[in-house]
């Protein structure tokens, strides 16, 4: 699935041009396509008697598209490329919330845009589609870490998580795949950039939309999102609400990490019976393969402390004896077992940055940014005090059966 911004950037530039072409638009005849700039974006606001469209652009800027009696106004469904399909509106019909595509002359200061023509993607249809998408990916999607690469036969395998276990997936690549890869330093899929099967490594997260064999164990792809990912587990030692950062030490590497938190950071808390439920399965598992009684889990509701220890207080060491077994890995939205915890957490109630403490546990999903000390993060969980006391021993395995990947395309 694409995204709803991706969308608009692929389909309308395609539409354009095919306009440009056809001769659909009698305003590119009098003005070249070469000459005209672009603005892709959100419309926030419309002041019809000033003939003036105010966007939050796709690159975050504000910017006013001014309009006259001669701008063409047009309406396109999501996905269309073909302009020819287009319903013709005018400016009462655009609304506060719908995609805006601009062409026309840009003023020197950069910030408005004297517009010939407006295509117009309602919210409500982007919306619908959207909808669609993502029901598309749940049917005919997979999602899974890349554990190796054939460059020769451009395959990759993956491996799944099923109700019987880890399952390895062979993800073909045919001659056209519409490859997306995650930005450093940004959890915004419309930020993503188009991609290669070069870009793919080993531990990368990798989600695939196409058509599975019979058994299951091939993928051929239509569409692939990746990214490099980390996962940090850690107690915060201080929360700064109005710069959104959290500070913590990372319970693998021993160091401090500060983790930036914005509006599209999915904050949610596991309730305490579910992170109990969830921290006995994963102490019997365990349990199974030497990792400790599975009582463990079940006899301490939070992390044990040393005695006279306060909640974050001390070094690393003092906070990894809190969590034996702490270790991490790399990731990025979350998956347990065979259900889609990603999905699972969507349903949760939103959890405010304020509602977290000092020495509260966390885990967390960042992206691989140049600095390996700051990390925006994609997903935070708390309330995994459990979870993380039940980790069995050892760098690596404080996640043990989870498997953190970047969720559904947004």
């Amino acid at each position: 699935m694409r995204s709803v911004q991706y969308v608009l950037r692929c389909d309308l530039v395609a539409a354009t041009l095919l306009a440009a072409n056809l001769g659909v638009w009698a305003a590119y005849a009098q003005a070249p396509a070469a000459k005209l700039d672009r603005v892709i974006g959100e419309v926030t606001a419309i002041d019809a008697g000033a003939k003036r469209i105010s966007l939050k652009s796709d690159a975050g800027a504000a910017m006013a598209a001014t309009v006259d009696d001669n701008t063409t106004y047009l309406r396109i469904p999501p996905g269309e490329k073909d302009l020819r399909q287009a319903a013709k509106i005018a400016l009462p019909d655009v609304a506060v919330g719908d995609r805006a595509f601009v062409r026309g002359h840009m003023a020197e200061d950069q910030k408005s845009i004297a517009a010939v023509a407006v295509i117009i993607m309602t919210k409500s249809d982007l919306a619908q589609k959207h909808e669609r998408d993502r029901e598309e990916w749940k049917r005919r999607g997979l999602a899974g870490p890349i554990t190796s690469i054939n460059a020769a036969s451009k395959e990759v395998t993956i491996s799944t998580r099923t109700r019987e276990g880890p399952k390895p997936v062979v993800v073909e690549m045919p001659e056209i795949v519409n490859f997306r890869r995650y930005a450093p330093d940004s959890v915004r899929f419309s930020d993503a950039r188009p991609g290669s099967f070069a870009d793919l490594k080993v531990g990368d997260q990798l989600r695939v939309l196409g058509d599975k064999n019979a058994d299951g164990t091939r993928i051929k792809a239509e569409e692939i999102v990746s990214g490099s990912f980390r996962n940090i587990a850690g107690v915060i030692k201080s929360i700064d609400a109005g710069t959104g950062e959290i500070k913590l030490t990372d319970l693998v590497e021993h160091k401090p990490v500060t983790v930036r938190v914005g509006s599209d950071t999915s904050l949610r808390r596991l309730p305490p019976w579910m992170a109990a439920m969830l921290a006995r399965r994963d102490n019997g598992a365990g349990a199974a393969n030497g990792g400790g009684p599975a009582s463990r889990a079940e006899a301490v509701p939070g992390p044990p402390r040393t005695e006279g220890a306060k909640p974050g207080a001390g070094g690393a060491p003092a906070e990894r004896a809190q969590f034996p077994g702490a270790g991490g890995g790399s990731g990025g939205g979350m998956r347990r077992g065979g259900a889609d915890f990603q999905e699972m957490l969507e349903r949760m109630p939103p959890l405010k940055l304020d509602e977290l403490k000092s020495g509260d546990a966390i885990m967390l999903s960042a992206t691989n940014g140049a600095d390996p000390a700051s990390v925006t993060a994609i997903n935070v969980l708390a309330g995994v005090e459990p979870l993380l006391t039940a980790a069995p021993q050892g760098g690596q395995q404080i996640f043990g059966n989870w498997n953190f990947d970047i969720g559904l395309p947004q």
